[in-house]
């Protein structure tokens, strides 16, 4: 588990620069350079199809928390962060003219930055469109709705789990994605400013004081959220634009969770040990860091690993955990299985010249469908569960529907 990015295995010539540290892999194989850009068109990715019936809406939303400086970039003297909301939307059509159509799984102007720092490079992919239609009106009809935060990977970004994301809102949760600010790789505010990573470089092992500062600090930025999302309910009205109709009126802040990948994982347990109020919590293949690994939770809590990864702190926080608890290894996956990579390599890789081999290394050789489908069944369950009071037998224990779920502890 990694709480930085790992280089793509030579899946394309470009290295995201907020990817530090990395762990190096073995370059491309010879023969399978990719075509230069312009060559050939570029490979239109999609995201898979959330599987729930619900029709989907999102907005984002600029918050200003005025009682902190920026803990990376101290010239800034407020805290600022993007979050985007996801939630069940009215399935009515958009009036003519409101310009309401799919929202692109990330902004213009962070796009920009992204495609010429990362794997996914402009001129071999055009990003996808999600599919949710930007400020739809919310669905108000059964009224408020269980929600869901979610915490990005260190230096990647809110949208990198849209897969999972928007398939928990299309079977009825709002889940609220957050952008850690300079500890994200990029974050595009409104007007078209765009902020990039900026957090000193990291030190090797699990007690580098420079992660331990982030985890406080990405804690920090949830319960600001959150506190944010009361207001929002509140007033009705929120601080940093206008909000979809009806968005305040599904929010059920007495049902709460968070899940994370990577450090976002590990961000969801802190969150949690730190006494915000969150029902339960799922971390997806992150490192725990911080008193949660000694002094445990007594709420519920689910781990997913990628396979043959046995990470220390795992093994350390297990016995501490006392509520209940589960501990999966997916066979067939990799630390970054659980983003949208997933989906996105394998549809790029021709493009870029990437071999079978490689593409294994980066994302693991288990089917790219299929690993969606286990993560989004067994992560809707855990919430189902403890938000909803929904038996979830996959969850009691192996099955021969999912044999590549291995259940550890």
């Amino acid at each position: 588990m990694s709480t930085g990015a790992v280089i793509a295995a030579g899946l394309t010539t470009g290295l995201a620069a907020a990817a530090a540290p990395a762990v190096a892999a073995p370059r491309r194989a010879p023969g399978a350079a990719a075509p230069a850009p312009g060559a050939e068109p570029p490979v239109r990715l999609v995201l898979p199809r959330p599987t729930g019936p619900r029709p989907i809406g999102t907005a984002a939303l600029h918050l200003r928390d005025r009682g902190r400086r920026d803990p990376w970039v101290p010239a800034r003297p407020v805290r600022e962060l993007m979050v985007q909301f996801w939630y069940p939307a009215r399935s009515a059509p958009a009036p003519t003219g409101t310009g309401r159509h799919r929202a692109p799984w990330m902004t213009a102007e962070a796009a920009k930055v992204f495609q010429r720092t990362g794997y996914l490079l402009d001129g071999y992919v055009t990003l996808p469109a999600t599919h949710a239609r930007d400020g739809a009106p919310a669905d108000t009809r059964t009224g408020p709705r269980p929600v869901i935060l979610y915490s990005h990977g260190h230096g990647q970004h809110r949208a990198s789990s849209t897969s999972l994301v928007e398939d928990l809102v299309s079977h009825g949760y709002v889940v609220v994605t957050i952008d850690h600010t300079y500890d994200a790789g990029q974050v595009e505010f409104p007007g078209g400013r765009v902020e990039t990573y900026a957090m000193p470089p990291l030190g090797d092992g699990d007690d580098d004081p420079v992660i331990g500062k982030a985890v406080d600090v990405r804690v920090a930025d949830t319960r600001f959220v959150l506190e944010e999302l009361s207001r929002i309910v509140r007033s009705r009205r929120p601080g940093g634009g206008p909000l979809p109709r009806g968005l305040a009126d599904v929010l059920d802040l007495s049902r709460v969770a968070m899940f994370g990948h990577s450090l976002g994982g590990a961000t969801a347990a802190a969150a949690m040990a730190s006494g915000v109020p969150l029902r339960a919590g799922a971390n997806l293949d992150g490192s725990l860091f911080g008193p949660v690994v000694d002094s445990g939770l007594r709420k519920p809590f689910l781990l997913m690993s990628e396979d043959a990864d046995t990470d220390p702190s795992w093994a350390r926080a297990w016995p501490h955990l006392r509520g209940w608890r589960r501990n999966l290894r997916l066979t067939g996956t990799r630390h970054f299985s659980y983003t949208d990579y997933e989906a996105f390599i394998p549809q790029a890789a021709e493009r870029l010249g990437a071999t079978e081999e490689q593409i294994a290394e980066f994302i693991g050789p288990l089917d790219g469908t299929r690993a969606i489908r286990v993560q989004r069944h067994f992560l809707r369950a855990c919430f189902d569960l403890h938000l909803r009071h929904r038996p979830a037998p996959v969850l009691e224990g192996p099955s021969a529907r999912y044999p590549e779920v291995r259940f550890i502890g």
